[in-house]
């Protein structure tokens, strides 16, 4: 039995060439485009066929495919593609892809019709001036099929490459034992549900505590179920950094008896992180790794098969030997690849590459997701999109004339939306009740003037103009689906800007689309309590199971102690520094060592170790900063040395409250200052209304859940091993309250 390819796939494999090209260009939208096929089936004579089905056995390989039109009048085949602006921008690496398409096609034809020979049309449909440009020529039944042979004998080697590493990677995935002599505690539980999960396609929420090794007992069970079901490539995806090395360390472990790398791994990184030419553009006529980059590319994925795991370097050194982009080649290895590691974003983001591949290839995907209880934030973040009247006056600067006018316009836009009855009295901060019309009109007349622009010259647009034209294009798109998941508002800032903001508040209808295509999901984080909160906000299953797995830990190991006398509330603030200080001080000196202390703020903490400093001297302390690179980050987690002592001060809810690892005597205790409730403001206030509408639990979904999140990720920076010991101070009265305590891990046993 032949394998069995479409056509558009064979092409994209063997016979893309020339330079890698990512200057923007503005296309078609899908409907212009089917309306484009339409308008030039339309001038054909009345005996011209549409959408002409073909399918055969060429070099041993099924192809199959749609052609778009045959001219019988003319005994012409046409491949029809739509445009915007001058054809001679089309990238010369698409138009080589859509000759080899048109190619395959007329080969397809000739053997399904009988033919000798076959008249082939290249049509490009201009849909803004409906001009059309044909670029034809004629072939022989023979050298067509000769050309498609060749392109099937590519494919089929690769094919053959791919099936026999597949078998090889079930057979090793069957293999495999646990990295480890054993099971830690409620790791194999965890296992357990992961497996059946991926398994049978199925989805569940995990809740596991740190130190059981989560992401081992995710990954293993989850590698074990892809020798057993259809499963083609495993997803896993983290929130930040580190997490990926945690993945990628934990894949090093899990490798077979005899050591060989029966997986291949590939890590992905964001464009700036991979890109070694940054002062250049990604065009061939001004990268060196761009230029002529399809050519050489069959080689270094040749290459790169051969080497696993994938990683930044790694790759950077195969593309290296190969002149061509990383950035580009990881994303071509992702089509090879068993195991992704990558951001949130790569499977998400409205625009998210693994999420389309994995619908045009139809992937069958298991989704890890690592630390899930950040996925609400970010995905909130993907799905929203401000415009404001400075980046529009930075844009107007730097604009062509022809789209001064226009872009006029949509600040007059928002200048009546400032004005308008939604504002009451003094207020500088309005909830609209829908899209606003006017500002939609003037949009859409800027991006059509801007897209023509565009299309017509080989120019680019400057970056002010450039990221306000895809503001723009971001605005609209999130405006068509506007509902009640989001809302609409204006802010009046100082001086004189009016900023309107799209802003999405429950992410669940853009990602269940993406849980749904998956073959199995698993979410998990230490902190995913209560269940009904994810499950509402990231649109899971209602029946997706919720795993909550036991400590390893005992209570003997973590002194929790409630501050009941330290109110933290802002109106206390002032009157709380004090009593911090000598809390902080007396456990100090009660037992010296490693401390972090968590404040709700930057103002905060920096009031507070200014307090300290002066009643204190002595103590050594050390703070987070307000912006801090990589180098200063590392710097303050060194301070934390197993024989050192002292304070470190950081933010509740930021770089150093989750996500790092100082086990045993490099942290021995925690001070959580104030319940990391989210700051009372109109956004917030709107969004609690909004939580209280569809849930009924305004005040738990929008302050209370991601509050006290924070504060159980924070302590549990503490205890990260089993011989670990530690002190934790949650400091307000409020961690008495029956419905706070309720929130915080069953293992933890609180003290007066």
């Amino acid at each position: 039995m032949s394998a069995v390819i479409a056509v558009r796939e064979l092409c994209e494999f063997a016979a893309k060439r020339g330079d890698l090209d990512r200057r923007f260009t503005p296309a078609p939208s899908a409907a212009q485009g089917m309306a484009g096929h339409v308008r030039v089936a339309g001038r054909r004579a009345g005996d011209y066929e549409r959408e002409i089905t073909l399918s055969g056995a060429i070099g041993g390989l099924q192809i199959r495919g749609r052609a778009d039109g045959y001219d019988p009048q003319l005994h012409r085949l046409e491949e029809i593609k739509t445009h915007r602006g001058d054809v001679a921008r089309i990238p010369d690496n698409h138009r080589h892809l859509h000759w080899a398409q048109l190619k395959v096609y007329g080969a397809l034809f000739c053997a399904a019709r009988d033919c000798e020979a076959i008249d082939l049309a290249l049509v490009y449909f201009n849909v803004d001036d409906e001009a059309e440009i044909v670029l034809d020529a004629s072939a022989t039944k023979t050298e067509l099929l000769a050309w498609v042979e060749a392109l099937a004998a590519d494919y089929l080697a690769w094919a053959a490459q791919e099936a026999a590493h597949r078998a090889r990677r079930n057979a090793a995935i069957d293999a495999l034992r646990f990295p480890h002599a054993a099971f830690n505690a409620g790791q194999r539980g965890l296992a357990n549900a992961v497996f059946r999960a991926a398994r049978h396609g199925t989805a569940l929420m995990a809740q596991a505590p740190t130190g059981i090794g989560k992401t081992v007992g995710t990954l293993f069970p989850a590698l074990k179920a892809m020798a057993h079901a259809p499963i083609d490539k495993l997803y896993f995806l983290t929130a930040k950094s580190p997490g990926r090395q945690v993945a990628l360390d934990a894949l090093a472990l899990i490798r077979p008896a005899d050591g060989e790398p029966a997986l291949r791994v590939l890590e992905l990184l964001s464009r700036d992180k991979s890109c070694v030419n940054p002062d250049k553009r990604c065009n061939g006529e001004s990268c060196p790794l761009a230029k002529g980059f399809y050519d050489r590319l069959p080689a270094a994925r040749t290459a790169a098969v051969e080497v696993s795991p994938l990683t930044q370097d790694s790759l950077r050194n195969v593309a290296a030997r190969h002149s061509v982009c990383p950035y580009y080649l990881g994303q071509e290895m992702v089509r090879w690849a068993d195991v992704v590691v990558g951001d949130y974003n790569y499977f998400f983001d409205g625009s998210a590459i693994l999420s389309a591949l994995q619908m045009l290839n139809e992937w069958q995907v298991t989704v890890l997701v690592d630390e899930a209880h950040n996925l609400v934030d970010r995905a909130r973040d993907m799905y929203s999109l401000t415009l404001d009247e400075e980046a529009l006056r930075a844009a107007i600067r730097v604009a062509p004339g022809s789209l001064k006018p226009s872009l006029r316009r949509v600040g007059k836009a928002l200048s009546d939306l400032a004005n308008g009855e939604a504002f009451v009295g003094d207020a500088r901060y309005a909830v609209l009740d829908g899209v606003p019309d006017g500002l939609g009109s003037a949009l859409s007349e800027f991006i059509g003037n801007a897209s023509r622009l565009l299309a017509e010259s080989r120019d680019e647009f400057a970056a002010e103009l450039q990221q306000f034209y895809f503001d723009a294009i971001g605005y609209t798109r999130l405006a068509e689906v506007f509902g009640s998941h989001s809302m609409i508002d204006v802010t009046l800032d100082e001086p004189d800007t009016t900023r309107l903001s799209i802003r999405n508040i429950v992410p669940a209808p853009f990602l269940k689309p993406r849980f749904e295509a998956a073959h199995g999901a698993v979410i998990f984080s230490a902190t995913l309590n209560p269940p009904a909160y994810y499950r509402d906000l990231l649109g899971l299953p209602e029946a997706a199971p919720w795993l909550d797995v036991p400590s390893p830990f005992a209570a003997e190991q973590l002194s929790v102690r409630i501050a009941r006398h330290v109110s933290t509330r802002f109106d206390r603030r002032e009157a709380s520094l004090a009593p911090i200080v000598e809390l902080i001080a007396a456990q100090y000196a009660e037992q010296p060592g490693n401390y972090l202390a968590f404040f709700s703020s930057f103002d905060y903490l920096e009031r507070t170790l200014a307090s300290l400093r002066a009643a204190h001297s002595e103590l050594p302390v050390w703070a987070q900063a307000r912006r801090m690179d990589e180098p200063a980050r590392q710097a303050f987690l060194d301070r934390f040395a197993a024989t050192g002592r002292g304070i470190g001060f950081a933010v509740l809810g930021g770089v150093f409250s989750e996500g790092i690892d100082l086990p045993g005597q490099r942290l021995i205790g925690a001070f959580v200052v104030t319940l990391g409730i989210p700051q009372v403001n109109p956004v917030n206030e709107q969004m609690q209304t909004r939580m209280e509408a569809l849930f009924g639990a305004g005040y738990a979904y929008t302050y209370l859940y991601p509050g006290l999140r924070k504060v159980v990720q924070a302590a549990g920076r503490v205890i990260r091993h089993r011989d670990d010991r530690g002190t934790v101070w949650l400091i307000d009265p409020r961690y008495a309250r029956p419905d706070v305590q309720a929130l915080l891990p069953s293992w933890w046993m609180l003290q007066p």
